[in-house]
């Protein structure tokens, strides 16, 4: 099987609710709209990347119900590969219950059901039968171990990994520093992660460096309407990457489009500079907020400017 990039991570059912502000502990509002959608850090970043182009496989695993086998059809909707996605009748498909303010932010939860169920073996079965892909996707909604399994045999197939530390932990392992080349958390996963403060560029920046020193080849912090922040080995001088202003409708899976977007530009233009495939994701992410639910506000290739496609 050839595919560009392997996607190893999470499928969840979001419910979105949209409301005038987050509630308070114990207190009961009214929203003003409710959707449901297909998630997951992991699919979501799949979805991404075929959207754009590329070629994708999905390794991962849903329940035996309604939101596993529409899952499934989504993904072969968008083209993703199913080969690897399996059904489990010890657990539901993953779920995140999402509420999304007037002002655009989200709050997610995410119960993780049959994504935590996904074993090792599973992902060596897929390395088994993928012998081209270039870029390998990782995130932490699955078994952290698993995870840790895809990134080194990625490496050991020559593949280029990105990693999103997502949901932040404070305590990772330093063996996922050392199998990842892009490592990319949010603003808020790098302030777990490091322990540092990051309201601003600059600190942004600092943390970053934090990052680069524990083993990566390149760290990349998106920080929202501030773009990102990119620091390499080969360049230990952080850059601040911007992205234009958008009037921002909802934020879910930005940050994921972001990821798959970034895998798409190292699978398809190899001799694209890091700091521009960095630019274009950027784009990308913008894109997305100005439309309502995750995957759905996602821009399909045609709805895209041939710059960002060349």
């Amino acid at each position: 099987m050839e595919v560009d990039i392997v996607v190893v991570g999470s499928c969840n059912t979001d419910l979105i609710s949209y409301v005038p502000r987050f509630p308070k502990p114990g207190e009961t509002i009214h929203g003003h709209k409710f959707i449901t959608g297909f998630g997951g850090k992991g699919a979501n970043q799949a979805v991404m990347a075929a959207k754009l182009g590329a070629s994708v496989a999905m390794v991962a695993k849903v329940g035996d119900d309604s939101f596993g086998r529409d899952t499934i059809q989504n993904f072969k909707k968008h083209g993703v590969n199913t080969d690897f996605v399996a059904v489990t009748t010890e657990a539901a498909t993953g779920a995140a219950p999402i509420a999304v303010n007037d002002e655009g932010q989200n709050c997610v939860i995410v119960v993780g059901g049959a994504n935590e169920l996904l074993p090792a073996d599973d992902v060596k079965a897929a390395f088994k039968a993928v012998k081209s892909a270039k870029v390998v996707i990782c995130q932490l909604e699955v078994n952290r171990q698993t995870t840790l399994a895809a990134l080194k045999l990625a490496k050991q197939h020559g593949c280029i990994t990105i990693f999103n530390p997502a949901p932040g932990v404070s305590d990772l392992s330093s063996e996922f520093y050392k199998y990842t080349d892009i490592f990319c958390p949010n603003e808020t996963e790098a302030e777990i992660l490091t322990g540092l403060p990051l309201t601003n560029i600059d600190e942004a920046k600092k943390a970053a460096l934090a990052l680069l020193q524990r083993g990566s080849k390149n760290v990349i912090i998106t920080l929202g309407k501030d773009g990102a922040v990119l620091v390499t080995s080969e360049n230990r001088t952080p850059e601040h990457i911007p992205v234009e202003p958008v009037d921002v409708v909802d934020t879910t899976g930005a940050g994921d489009a972001f990821v798959g977007s970034m895998g798409y530009y190292i699978a398809t233009f190899p001799k694209l500079p890091l700091r521009d495939a960095i630019s274009r994701s950027n784009k990308m992410s913008s894109m997305t907020v100005q439309g309502r639910g995750t995957q759905s506000s996602f821009p399909s290739r045609k709805d895209i400017p041939a710059e960002l496609l060349s």
